[in-house]
This record gives structure tokens, C-alpha cells and sequence, in this order.
């Protein structure tokens, strides 16, 4: 049996060197089935990413200016 892997990486955007509209200007497309996520009244910016690896970030790390505040690995039921 194959375990297909979900990665969650979420950023707190209210400390980081951008805005969320900054940020959405820039985001890459990702592979089918990842997404970008956000919750503008929290001002937090995030990934969910299906697969073995990350997909390319793009600029993202570097317009956040960190790493992400919140980076997991669950597998997928």
C-alpha cells in the first residue's frame, strides 16, 4: 500500500515583510489537488500539498521573510 502524504505549511503574514494582497500577486501555480489557503482576519498565508515533495514555492519564502510558523506532515487516510 502506497501512503500518500499531505504537508500543511501555514505562515503568520502580520510579523512577515508583506501583505497577504502582496502576496497573492505572486503565488505560482501549484500541481492539481494543492492549494493555496489564506484567512485574511487572522492574516495567516498557507499551503496544502499532496506528494512526496513540496511544490516550488515561488517567491513566497522570500516575500514572507521567514520560514513557515506552521510546517506539518499527516498522512492521508
Amino acid at each position: 500500500m502506497t501512503l500518500l502524504i499531505a504537508r500543511i505549511l501555514i505562515w503568520n503574514v502580520y510579523d512577515s515583510k508583506t501583505s497577504l494582497d502582496e502576496l497573492r500577486e505572486h503565488l505560482p501555480a501549484l500541481p492539481d489537488g494543492d492549494r493555496w489557503i489564506s484567512n485574511d482576519v487572522q492574516k495567516r498565508f498557507g499551503l496544502i500539498a499532496f506528494g512526496d515533495e513540496l511544490p516550488d514555492l515561488g517567491e513566497v519564502p522570500r516575500l514572507l521573510g521567514k520560514e513557515p510558523d506552521v510546517a506539518e506532515e499527516f498522512d492521508v487516510e
